[in-house]
């Protein structure tokens, strides 16, 4: 399959992947029909998706099987009156339908918004008036349904809503009957409505520490950027399973649970746990043999505050994250306990992986590994001229106007006035400072607005949290700026305790210390609040701004 899209698969160096690396992108290129239907031609019982949930449920599901159960929904789809360029809203879990739905509008050219679970009554009335939603399709959760029938009277638009796993509601449509009625076959539409790579395929709000949520927007070409994310940093393979942990609502699923794994003809693998219990997840990746695995770094932590070594993880080939700086700590403890190396991914919902660990070179603990081929990649200063190695700059995407590339996105949602300030120059720069090495692997240093400017020096928050973690004490931990009115601002680390510790003055003083030896004594933190939960994204991701604020408005 990979042959149909890449003049080569493999490379002999690092060098060699990012100078002769292109995909050839087809220009009516549609997932639903030229992967799942073409897996499905091609190797019809090959395995697509392994299914298991907390309650002992097992699907497994081949490509033939999803290519029919697609058809079958987009003909349902079409028959509630859906068509081309009109947008649906899932939120899904980790409910095998995900992956019958997404297929099937994309076949269909329905707009795809994923959503999380944990959206209230306003993030789902805001969404779907802001993306003209015409209707929902939903888990069989109560907190969910609770807060879409609550936000009903507020979005006139949407006139149609849906739940899955063969759940009966009035006011709702039983989704898995009504689909499984229609036929499982579905031909390619020609014309006005067959769908071309440069047309809209899916939204994703962004989770924003300030203001409301972005529609970030992909093309039917986005697939095929995360042939990188998934071959060369995650490394799958034909036939084995895949593992990312992620919820449908989030980028991180499109990285790791579909795209470029199914490109790559992998087995995604999915359990689908309604609560995060380290334990669980460990025993069900000895149990199920996995191949490669994803996961953030906030999971391996917890998992690593577990007997991990009670574990065998040795069918394991290819350990991943993303989400967040994987601290070297964390990195140093996974190797020592299972002997896999975590290879770093790192992008935004705007893209497909940016900078990764590939199979060429080592991971570096605390790096964030190279650039991918797809993207031409600087480091800038604050009038757009490259920085040169050791030089802290923000992180940029170069000419993305004149040659877009596959798999980053083509701008905001009915929002000309955000595109246009994203792309400013033909660029777009993500505001996250970075530095070069003079071996080519860069470093994170934090968001733009993270960065801590203490008595004339500037302090990243990325090292000062890797400092604290080395410490058995803490878990995780977020270092934020704090005001003082003496040096204006000053370095705050907002800490959740591992087992087995309490606050007390005493922990301070040690923690304080042991950043002071870890690190260059100026940026230890001043302030040091023990939490039980650092607050998050809906994509996991610290809200840094959040606890800023916080601060900031304390009396």
């Amino acid at each position: 399959m990979l042959e149909k899209f890449l003049p080569r698969t493999e490379f002999d160096s690092y060098e060699d992947f990012k100078k002769n690396y292109t995909v050839n992108a087809p220009d009516n290129f549609n997932f639903g029909f030229d992967i799942v239907d073409g897996w499905a031609k091609e190797k019809p019982d090959l395995r697509c998706l392994y299914w298991i949930d907390d309650d002992g449920n097992e699907k497994i599901f081949t490509y033939s099987d999803m290519s029919k159960l697609s058809n079958k929904a987009a003909n349902y789809f079409k028959s509630l009156g859906l068509k081309k360029g009109d947008v649906v809203l899932l939120i899904l879990r980790r409910r095998w339908e995900y992956w019958v739905c997404a297929t099937a509008l994309i076949k269909l050219g329905v707009i795809l918004i994923p959503a999380t679970l944990q959206l209230t009554k306003k993030d789902i009335a805001y969404r779907c008036n802001a993306a003209g939603v015409k209707m929902m399709v939903c888990v069989d959760d109560e907190y969910v349904i609770g807060q879409v029938e609550l936000a009903k009277a507020e979005m006139p638009g949407v006139t149609k809503f849906a739940l899955v796993d063969n759940v009966k509601k009035e006011g709702w449509i039983d989704f898995d009957e009504e689909f499984m009625k229609c036929s499982d076959v579905f031909e390619r539409p020609v014309g006005d409505e067959a769908t071309k790579g440069i047309d809209i395929m899916q939204l994703y709000f962004t989770s924003g520490t300030t203001g409301m949520p972005k529609m970030v927007t992909h093309n039917y070409f986005h697939p095929l950027g995360h042939i990188v994310t998934a071959k060369y940093w995650q490394q799958v393979q034909e036939g084995k399973l895949h593992m990312s942990v992620s919820d449908s609502g989030w980028a991180k699923f499109g990285w790791g649970k579909i795209y470029g794994q199914w490109i790559c003809g992998a087995t995604v693998f999915c359990y689908d746990m309604k609560k995060f219990i380290p334990t669980k997840l460990l025993q069900v990746m000895q149990d199920y043999k996995l191949t490669t695995f994803c996961a953030p770094p906030t999971m391996y932590r917890f998992m690593l505050q577990e007997d991990v070594k009670a574990y065998d993880l040795s069918s394991i080939q290819n350990f991943a994250t993303a989400g967040e700086p994987l601290n070297p700590e964390v990195y140093n403890r996974w190797l020592e306990l299972t002997g896999g190396k975590i290879h770093t991914g790192f992008g935004q919902t705007e893209g497909s992986v940016l900078f990764a660990d590939f199979p060429w070179f080592e991971p570096i603990p605390g790096a964030m590994g190279k650039p991918s081929p797809i993207y031409d990649i600087k480091l800038t200063d604050g009038n757009g001229h490259e920085c040169e190695s050791g030089e802290e700059g923000e992180i940029t995407i170069c000419g993305v106007r004149k040659n877009p590339p596959v798999g980053l996105f083509i701008g905001y949602y009915k929002n000309e006035e955000q595109t246009s300030a994203a792309f400013a120059g033909g660029d777009y720069n993500l505001k996250d400072v970075a530095w070069k090495d003079n071996n080519g692997y860069y470093r994170f240093v934090g968001r733009h607005d993270d960065v801590i400017k203490c008595s004339g020096y500037r302090i990243g928050p990325f090292e000062v949290e890797s400092a604290l973690i080395e410490h058995p004490a803490v878990v995780e931990c977020a270092i934020t700026a704090a005001p003082d009115p003496i040096r204006g601002q000053v370095v705050k680390a907002t800490v959740v305790l591992a087992k087995g510790y309490t606050p007390s003055e005493e922990l301070i003083k040690e923690l304080q210390n042991h950043v002071k030896h870890a690190t260059a004594p100026y940026k230890y933190p001043r302030i040091v609040e023990f939490v039980d939960e650092l607050p998050k994204t809906l994509g996991g991701k610290i809200k840094r701004a959040q606890i800023r604020n916080e601060d900031a408005n304390k009396k």
